[in-house]
């Protein structure tokens, strides 16, 4: 194991991480283990943006999104030519 010391950390800091680790029965070193732990635990991104976008906003609407119809574009405008 290896030892970590954390410097120049604020008394309101502090007191805070006091009172978290008495409200879960640890001591302050041990609930800053498991806070790094938490904050360090790699993501499990199983899925790509969309899948998890349209899980994310799922239910939100009972309606199917209905795609346009696609027409031709306009022709590009033809610009005289200086003289």
């Amino acid at each position: 194991m290896t030892s970590l010391t954390i410097r120049n950390v604020d008394e309101v800091t502090k007191q805070r991480l006091r009172i978290r680790a008495a409200r879960h029965g640890v001591s302050m070193e041990e609930e800053v283990r498991r806070i790094l732990k938490d904050a360090l635990r790699p993501t499990e991104a199983t899925s790509g943006l969309g899948k998890r976008l349209r899980d994310h906003f799922a239910g939100l609407t009972t309606d199917e999104f209905v795609v346009p119809e696609r027409h031709t574009p306009r022709p590009a405008l033809e610009w005289d030519e200086p003289t």
